[in-house]
């Protein structure tokens, strides 16, 4: 291995080699059972005599440190703890922005895995049809040309952007060329090149309440002044938008995390709104695919002839979150904008697996796939409602919805949920307090019940230890 070692400044070389690889073994750069070059090599790369370098792996050897092996080499030994009262290098002399303080502490989105998982947003990966997939990235792979290689298109795969406009004009009636789509990793980046092509420190931003965590953080993190827009069964309420806002983001197909779609009155007075007062609305249209009851009503951006919703989509549900797909659909007034953020954000998202989507798309394996899943969740679905109406029928009050992946559920009378999310996954079941979508004050008392992640027969037991906690 090379290590580097600094002789700058002046003093013993032999001490400065000692102390540099003794500081090495005790911060854990060098871990136990390396081995370190021999010492005529490094003597070499520090120009130095061999007996400088020796008389430092003597010393070392002497204390522990290391250990000789005949005809092998020299080791680190079992690296030995650091002695008390060494200082940590970087130990936070250097702020973030108050701002970041505050979003570091908040929820990373990993949890311990529990036997009845009743987690929100989490596709079943075991329905991921694994083979058709390593298919088409590995004839990516197999294609792949010495010029393919070098940097791609900010925009994103040319065959991938022009599936997605294909795929979202037949099913959602987003009717758009390629050139108006933008491939992400993930709706998420989605979100954050918007934010940084039309917020600024105060920029009045709305946001649903209750709604998604990550949009209402990270407009926050670009010095925004969100605020928090009530949504009841109609959808978000546009007579409560506050005057001055620049920008709203709803999921009008699927209310996130409530359930029920936008009417379309409400749909028809959001784009008045923004017609007449030049916002921009970001539709996010986040797992519009699996629905299992009534049409779909059409999008916002379908009905908007002004130019003023963005439509965000991402594969993190219908495929799996791991592969970091999303795209987002805007106006060409603003593309290069878009383009140039999305450049010196990450420069692309990664080339192969834009290229395996696309084949993906293109061979009809997406819409199969979608349709298998939107059957095997729509029987989990209902296995879970007929066990809260027939169980549960005196403590919840299902939320109407008819697509996605969870369900809500209010309470009826006095329960302390938080207690009972608490008391729930110490015996093994995972379901959501509504209150970590409420951003802007307590709200209403809830339960988020997902059925993505958890398998059809545990369903039965995860809900009968729920009623026993209860």
């Amino acid at each position: 291995m090379e290590f580097h070692v600094s002789l700058a400044g002046r003093g013993d070389l032999s001490a400065r080699i000692y102390r540099q690889l003794h500081e090495a073994v005790l911060d854990g750069r060098l871990r136990s059972g390396e081995r370190l070059p021999p010492t005529r090599e490094l003597a070499r790369q520090l120009a130095v005599s061999r007996n400088t370098v020796a008389l430092a792996y003597e010393r070392l050897t002497a204390e522990g440190f290391l250990v000789g092996r005949v005809g092998a080499g020299t080791f680190v030994c079992a690296t030995p703890p650091a002695p008390a009262g060494v200082p940590v290098a970087g130990a936070g002399v250097v702020p973030p922005r108050p701002v970041w303080q505050e979003l570091a502490t908040a929820d990373t989105g990993t949890a311990v895995p529990l036997p009845y998982d009743f987690g929100v947003g989490v596709p079943d990966a075991r329905r991921f049809p694994i083979e058709a997939w390593r298919r088409q990235v590995a004839r990516q792979l197999r294609e792949l040309a010495p010029a393919d290689a070098n940097y791609g298109d900010p925009a994103g795969h040319p065959g991938l952007r022009a599936e997605i406009a294909r795929h979202i004009g037949l099913s959602r009636s987003v009717r758009v060329p390629p050139a108006q789509v933008l491939v992400t990793s993930g709706a998420q980046q989605a979100l954050d090149l918007v934010a940084r092509v039309l917020v600024e420190a105060g920029t009045r931003v709305a946001v649903e309440e209750p709604g998604y965590p990550p949009a209402r953080e990270l407009f926050t993190s670009f010095g925004a002044r969100v605020a928090g827009v009530p949504v009841d069964a109609a959808g978000v309420d546009v007579r409560a938008i506050p005057a001055g806002t620049r920008l709203v983001y709803t999921t009008p197909s699927h209310q996130f995390p409530l359930g029920p779609p936008m009417s379309l009155t409400r749909r028809t007075a959001l784009l008045e709104w923004a017609r007449r007062t030049d916002a921009v609305v970001i539709e996010d249209d986040y797992d519009s695919e699996f629905r299992f009851a009534d049409r779909p009503l059409e999008s916002l951006h379908g009905l908007d002839r002004g130019d003023r919703v963005l439509y965000v989509g991402s594969f993190s549900k219908t495929m799996l979150p791991m592969l970091r797909l999303g795209f987002l659909v805007a106006p060409p007034s603003l593309m290069p904008a878009l383009l140039a953020a999305k450049r010196l954000s990450d420069r692309q998202t990664d080339v192969t697996t834009q290229g395996a989507m696309a084949g993906f798309l293109a061979d009809g394996l997406f819409v199969r796939h979608v349709r298998r899943s939107t059957r095997e969740y729509a029987a989990r679905r209902a296995a879970i409602l007929a066990v809260l109406r027939r169980d549960f029928a005196e403590r919840v009050e299902v939320v109407p919805s008819t697509a996605g992946l969870h369900l809500a559920v209010w309470p009826r009378g006095d329960v302390d949920v938080p207690a009972l999310v608490e008391r729930a996954a110490a015996a093994g079941v995972r379901v959501e307090d509504m209150a970590g979508y409420y951003g802007f004050g307590p709200g209403r008392p809830g339960l988020v019940i997902g059925y993505g992640g958890i398998a059809p027969d545990r369903i039965a037991d995860g809900l009968r230890l729920l009623g026993e906690v209860w």
